[in-house]
């Protein structure tokens, strides 16, 4: 039987990512087309990531006729987990486009994992939760055996017979990830991921050494692998990276593990399989300023190549730090960033503004962190209450009309806190310029010049609201 497969994370519809032209292969749908051709499927892929519109698939459907389309989002891209409408209203369309040609239609992502009935209205079959390679599999042998019994397959929600939704046990996750096959990436046409990191001077390719975090930060959805935390061996993905080096060119790694390294003396065991292959090749990773500190976690990520950290840094103020469940102090997190430097590894900051009782104190604090540590590069963004979190159960009673983000941009803030949303939209362009000025003041760059003028520019537009 056929089986095509796609995703919704279109670039294009994003603007801000698809500017900065970094894109990365479906990881996480190659993986599951990998298992369904494991089990003797002819399978395809239609890859939207460069596509202008969901009506890009019609020409797939018409050519491969597929009994099954299955619309598995990639996991392992964090942006997915932002349930951003313009992606959801995409998946819509190119479920009722496959249905139209009598398919069967099967959907798996953290957006159809938290908002299930919706998919279900517009055309799916079915909407597997969380993890999806085992309940993919079930259902495609049902098909192979002519009967759908959707209430046998764990981790399913479906239609009954009468109209109603049903939604059956939970699956347990896969344990041991080497079980796996490795992910389809002849599926992959690479050729347009390459010209699109020319502008960069390197090529990138995305890894996933793990599945799933065990720590419980109260803002963090979860919705694929819960807090359970599993790894593949040190070989398995050193084995995988020198395959993508031999057929693909990479030249870097974007290892795309909620936290990576987390078990004690992988990172060691990863930094030898690499050199016993011979691979010189430099990559990025995601990490705890805590983890950082333990024993020689940083030593070892430079033996191995790894040139770039981003940190979960969130705040500089301890009071909102302790308030999300962090669990880490902001001691911690400019020890790890001077470790960091020690090491010659690029560290840069995820931050995020809005959380819930947030002063313009904490604010500050988080800007004075921001000055004192200067780490290399920051992503900031205001807090997003997601079904399913802590956070969520927080502020549902203060939640506004709008649920999701249009694109990656669009920063809304979506309850209502000590600041209006558009203090904190203001507030992202003021960090951003004050950090890019200190920067250039610190590189004696010329750029200062121009983001001088734009930083006090920025700031008066921020206290122009007079909200404090």
């Amino acid at each position: 039987m056929k089986a095509l497969f796609t995703h919704s994370y279109f670039l294009r519809f994003d603007p801000k990512q698809w500017k900065q032209q970094t894109p990365y292969p479906p990881l996480g749908t190659i993986y599951a087309a990998a298992v369904l051709r494991e089990a003797n499927w002819e399978v395809a892929l239609h890859d939207v990531m460069f596509a202008v519109s969901a009506a890009a698939i019609a020409p797939a459907l018409a050519q491969h006729k597929p009994d099954l389309l299955v619309i598995y989002d990639d996991g392992f891209n964090y942006l997915t987990k932002m349930c951003l409408t313009n992606m959801r209203e995409a998946a819509f369309e190119m479920s009722a486009m496959a249905k139209a040609t009598g398919a069967k239609v099967v959907v798996c992502s953290s957006d159809s994992t938290d908002h299930y009935e919706k998919y279900l209205a517009h055309g799916a079959d079915a909407v597997i939760l969380g993890e999806g390679e085992a309940g993919l599999l079930q259902f495609a042998q049902q098909m192979e055996a002519g009967a759908l019994h959707f209430g046998d397959i764990q981790g399913l929600a479906y239609r009954g017979a009468d109209g109603k939704t049903v939604v059956t046990a939970k699956r347990a996750v896969i344990k041991d990830l080497d079980s796996l096959p490795a992910p389809a990436w002849d599926l992959i046409d690479i050729a347009p991921y390459q010209q699109a990191w020319k502008k960069h001077g390197y090529f990138s390719i995305n890894m996933a050494t793990t599945r799933g975090c065990p720590y419980k930060c109260n803002w963090c959805a979860k919705p694929i692998y819960g807090n359970r935390y599993n790894s593949h061996s040190p070989a398995a993905k050193a084995q995988e990276l020198e395959w993508l080096v031999q057929h693909f060119g990479a030249q870097h790694v974007w290892f795309a593990d909620d936290i990576f390294g987390l078990k004690p003396g992988w990172v060691q065991e990863f930094s030898k399989e690499v050199k016993q292959r011979g691979l010189k090749i430099s990559f990025k990773i995601q990490s705890r300023a805590d983890l950082l500190l333990q024993s020689d976690t940083v030593a070892a990520l430079a033996e191995a190549g790894c040139d770039e950290v981003w940190i979960g840094a969130e705040s500089g103020s301890q009071k909102v730090l302790d308030a999300m469940d962090k669990g880490i102090t902001v001691a911690e997190i400019k020890a790890a960033r001077a470790m960091l430097r020690q090491h010659g590894i690029r560290a840069a900051f995820f931050l995020q503004f809005g959380y819930l009782g947030e002063t313009w104190e904490d604010i500050q604090a988080t800007i004075e962190m921001l000055l004192q540590s200067m780490p290399d590069d920051i992503g900031a963004s205001v807090s997003y209450p997601l079904p399913g979190t802590g956070f969520y159960e927080k502020v549902k009673s203060q939640l506004t009309e709008k649920s999701n983000w249009t694109d990656s941009d669009e920063l809304a803030l979506m309850f209502k806190n000590t600041y209006s949303p558009e203090f904190y939209k203001r507030l992202h362009r003021y960090v951003h310029k004050r950090f890019r000025l200190a920067q250039a003041v610190a590189a004696g760059s010329w750029k200062r010049a121009w983001f001088g003028p734009a930083t006090v520019v920025a700031r008066r537009r921020l206290m122009g609201l007079g909200e404090i």
